[in-house]
């Protein structure tokens, strides 16, 4: 069985300390539950609930995750532009940059949301081993 990594269980929305449990309770796109976590690891019984506003912290992280995304489009949109793909200027095309990122943004914000939590979580828990 391949070594679990810390970079693995933080994508993978996994346990901070045994790296085997989940976090969340269910699918990312499942709207209505999105956010809902586990209150105990079923493995380690490690507490995810630390204290109250414990995540308010996770918004930096998912800010960052956002200004990463918008810098990711502006580079792929001026490459495509570069290679001939398709027609780019920022300046021209503001609209098509707008409305672009504003629906990956849509799309990905469960993702970041549990991605944001998943690295607050870890950056404040040590794996324990047994």
């Amino acid at each position: 069985m391949p070594k679990k990594t810390r970079l693995g269980a933080v994508i993978g929305n996994r346990c901070p300390t045994c790296f085997e449990g989940k976090l969340f309770k269910s699918r990312a796109y499942d709207l209505g539950q999105m956010s809902q976590m586990i209150a105990r690891c079923e493995i380690c019984q490690e507490d995810f609930e630390r204290e109250p506003g414990f995540y308010f912290g996770a918004a930096y992280i998912s800010y960052a995750l956002t200004v990463a995304m918008w810098i990711a489009l502006y580079v792929a949109l001026t490459c495509f532009d570069w290679w001939g793909i398709m027609s780019f200027h920022l300046f021209e095309d503001i609209p098509l940059f707008l409305w672009t990122g504003i629906a990956l943004l849509m799309s990905m914000m469960p993702l970041f949301l549990r991605l944001s939590r998943s690295i607050w979580l870890h950056m404040f828990t040590k794996r324990r081993t047994s």
